[in-house]
């Protein structure tokens, strides 16, 4: 069994979790402990207070009981909002406060562009301009090329919760490029995990969401490939074991 832990701040998209366990396979656990989120706002300050060390640390505890081997901090705006060495820092601060490997959704979408060997990434956000940009900003720090952006201009994880498959798929579409070779919507209380395969399918590319990419950095920590085709082109890296 291998258990993968998560903290994740409020309570907007975590069904998402469950489901995309429920297609990994039985000897994966993914473990899942809320964080405080202080103001649900899409603004630079409040997103830089919800990953706090102090909230961080609140919430290790929890999954260090729970037998969590590796642990990914699960909002992407908490992360990157603190720039690039800003974040490794939170990621280092995170994985001495839990005495085990660990990673933020921020790195997750540029490990795992790197995993599926693509470079000119387009983003569909639900943020504000502002705080896309600084997405943008960190994904080039991470080698990237971004070909473009779209911002929705949400001023609230809760407004984003809400959002169905329509309203990320015409999202996705905004986004979409042709210079990109993946679209990447990086928003963690946007539910995308049943959405995936009809993402790709219309944009016959890869599309790589942040809910998605957080459970794929837990793995990569736990140096576990699964291949579930149903979780898009980023799980499909492995070949298919005929037994």
């Amino acid at each position: 069994m291998t258990a993968l832990g998560f903290l994740y701040p409020g309570h907007f998209a975590e069904d998402d979790y469950p489901r995309i366990e429920q297609l990994l396979g039985s000897d994966i656990r993914v473990d899942l402990v809320h964080t405080e989120i202080g103001e649900d706002a899409l603004r630079i300050e409040a997103l830089r207070g919800t990953g706090s060390a102090e909230r961080l640390g609140a919430g290790m505890e929890r999954l260090r009981l729970a037998g969590a081997e590796t642990v990914v901090w699960a909002c992407t705006g908490g992360g990157f909002v603190h720039g690039w060495q800003g974040a490794q820092d939170q990621v280092r601060t995170l994985a001495r406060l839990a005495g085990m490997p660990a990673s933020s959704t921020s790195f997750g979408f540029v490990h795992a562009a790197r995993e599926l060997g693509v470079r000119r990434v387009a983003v569909g956000a639900t943020y504000p301009e502002e705080i896309t940009a600084l997405f943008a900003q960190f994904l080039r720090a991470g080698g990237l090329e971004v070909t473009g952006t779209r911002s929705s201009g949400v001023g609230t994880a809760a407004e984003v919760a809400g959002w169905g498959e329509e309203d990320v798929l015409t999202l996705a579409r905004a986004a979409d490029d042709t210079d990109a070779e993946a679209v990447l919507l990086p928003d963690t209380a946007l539910h995308t995990a049943a959405h995936l395969g009809l993402l790709e399918k219309s944009l016959s590319k890869p599309v790589l969401t942040a809910n998605q990419v957080t459970v794929w950095e837990g793995l990569r920590l736990a140096d576990r490939r699964v291949n579930a085709p149903e979780l898009g082109a980023l799980f499909t890296r492995e070949p298919i074991v005929q037994v």
